[in-house]
């Protein structure tokens, strides 16, 4: 019996299909033609250096948004007609490693003043095709550094760098990436290290410690001030103001205050502070029967005591109590500390000696005074008349 062509041909490309797919599975997953991966960068030693007798690189931190490589190379295409392929390059050991390292190099240590943090914000290289130069790439490299000091404890931003620069390359070659990476990073480090040695001697974030000074201010250059001096005690003609009615024989109006400017002087920030103590003329009032020497001395000692709680003001402000950062708010804060302290003391000297009218209460008080006074070397005349 005659067998039909189509039904014994079906079965043979059945089996031919299966056999194939069973090679097929055999074989594994079909896969794509895979680029040869692209060797990292390998960051030569600088051809600079730049050391300092200010600073030292203590830390280096990675902060890029992306640091899983440096750069994003275009490179050959799989198939002639294709466009280039951008692929992602880091450096020979990691990018922070490799970075660390160039620091390290550039900037060597060589000075155990001001221990700085670097930190690497963007540090990044791309290409892109040049348009209408089939073959040609063009590449951006950007850098940005911040520099920061941590000193008492407390981070201080210093100063940061941002750096571009732009290359051009054949798309077979990519030998001019890593001179232009090393470039960067070199001018980078030039600068910080630039900018730390020229404000070293001027700018008080660099300052490495803190000195202070008082002077006691005894020029007597303003007709309705009188600005206390031991070689110049207080005398009945400094009480200018018209006699006001009431209980009192007299009023002396005694203060203090301090003036200055911060002055850097070989990293060291100096506060020379002029102190003045003084009393208004015009505020200060005598009756015309009270001009006898047991009254100016009651008054004298009001003026004492002011003196008393500028000097314990000064002692007050030790090295330990002051830093660089907040030294003038201490300052302001110690200033309203003594300044209630004299509206304490007068008020508590007046009290207890009755305004004067205790003359037993005065006495201890003149005693306690000078002897304070002496405790301080203020060495008191007696007062004029």
């Amino acid at each position: 019996m005659a067998t039909h062509p189509f039904l014994t041909s079906r079965p043979q490309q059945v089996g031919l299909v299966l056999f194939l797919l069973l090679q097929l599975l055999l074989a594994g997953p079909i896969r794509s033609v895979a680029q040869p991966p692209i060797p990292p960068l390998t960051l030569q030693p600088p051809t600079a250096v730049f050391p300092s007798s200010e600073f030292y690189v203590a830390r280096v931190l990675d902060e890029r948004p992306t640091r899983s490589a440096v750069a994003w190379l275009l490179t050959m295409p799989p198939k002639a007609g294709q466009p280039p392929l951008l692929r992602a390059v880091d450096l020979q050991g990691g990018g922070l490693v490799a970075f660390r390292q160039f620091v390290t190099r550039t900037l060597p240590h060589t000075s155990s003043r001001r221990a700085l943090t670097i930190r690497l914000q963007e540090f990044r290289a791309v290409e892109t095709p040049v348009a209408g130069a089939t073959g040609q790439v063009e590449g951006r490299v950007t850098l940005r550094l911040a520099l920061e000091w941590q000193r008492e404890g407390e981070p201080i931003p210093l100063t940061e760098y941002k750096g571009a620069v732009r290359y051009g390359r054949p798309l077979a070659q990519t030998t001019v990436v890593e001179p232009v990476l090393r470039q960067v990073l070199t001018e980078g480090l030039r600068y910080l290290r630039t900018w730390v040695d020229q404000q070293a001697a001027s700018n008080v974030q660099l300052a490495t410690g803190l000195r202070l000074h008082f002077t006691d201010y005894k020029q007597q250059t303003e007709p309705d001030t009188l600005f206390y001096d031991p070689a110049r005690p207080l005398g009945w003609a400094d009480f200018t103001a018209a006699p006001r009615s009431g209980g009192f024989s007299a009023a002396v109006f005694p203060s203090f205050a301090y003036a200055g400017q911060p002055r850097l002087v070989n990293g060291i920030l100096q506060l020379n502070l002029n102190m003045k103590v003084f009393v208004v003329r015009s505020s200060s009032w005598v009756a015309p029967h009270a001009r006898g020497d047991y009254d100016l001395n009651h008054e004298q000692r009001h003026f004492d005591l002011v003196k008393l709680v500028a000097e314990r003001f000064k002692r007050r402000l030790t090295p330990e109590r002051l830093t660089l950062k907040d030294y003038n708010s201490i300052l302001q804060y110690e200033y309203l500390v003594a300044f209630q302290e004299m509206n304490r003391l007068q008020e508590q000297y007046d009290g207890e000696t009755h305004h004067g009218s205790n003359e037993a209460a005065q006495t201890s008080w003149n005693q306690r005074i000078e002897a304070e006074l002496q405790q301080y070397g203020v060495a008191r005349r007696s007062p004029a008349n």
